[in-house]
């Protein structure tokens, strides 16, 4: 037994050949992707904010802020869908890794906007989701009258978190600001205290 726990001790650790590196070590300046990738932060990344602007994707965040902020909000109409919110959070990701690649003072700026809108719609113990914060009675049909109810089903509270994740490490990563980060951690730290072992139990969008 004890020459058995000795080569195991000594055994080599094995692990994958090939290691990942992080997205901001990577460049990219051939004839074919190169072009592809300048396209995508001059054209591409715009156009996808401004369809989050024209379909009050982005309005969204500014109207849950206004009822946050004890504002007259008379349009209280719901999202298209409860989860409208993750297209900004995708945008900036994507928008995240460009910066990476090529500096954009004008896309860094815009960013940091538009994370302020979304910072300003998040409810005091970390919760966001705009549906349900810019009428807490009458939030899209899917959502349910209380938080988390129809997270199994159609809700997409969790769904978007998810999303917020991803752009708040590829924004913190690219830029080193940690404005969309914070508001992700504050998120986490509302779920760590909401679902676990003695808490909330189950797995999102797994019943339809």
């Amino acid at each position: 037994m004890a020459s058995a726990m000795l080569i195991a001790q000594e055994a080599p650790k094995r692990d994958y050949p090939i290691q990942p590196v992080p997205f901001t070590a990577v460049h990219v300046n051939d004839a074919f992707w190169a072009p592809r990738i300048e396209l995508n932060r001059k054209v591409s990344i715009p156009t996808a904010f401004e369809q989050c602007e024209r379909t009050g994707r982005i309005e969204n965040f500014v109207r849950a802020a206004m009822v946050l902020e004890h504002k007259d909000l008379t349009d209280k109409h719901p999202p298209g869908y409860p989860f409208d919110d993750t297209d900004p959070y995708k945008v900036i990701e994507g928008a995240s890794y460009a910066l990476s690649v090529h500096p954009d003072p004008s896309l860094d700026a815009y960013l940091d906007k538009l994370i302020a809108q979304i910072a300003a719609a998040q409810e005091p113990d970390g919760y966001l989701y705009t549906t349900r914060t810019i009428d807490p009675e009458h939030p899209h049909e899917w959502s349910g009258k209380e938080r988390w109810v129809n997270e199994e089903v159609l809700s997409h509270e969790l769904y978007n978190l998810g999303h917020l994740y991803e752009a708040a490490v590829a924004h913190y990563q690219a830029t080193g600001k940690r404005t969309l980060l914070d508001v992700a951690l504050k998120s986490a730290d509302l779920l760590v205290a909401t679902f676990g072992p003695g808490k909330k139990i189950f797995i999102p969008g797994t019943r339809l």
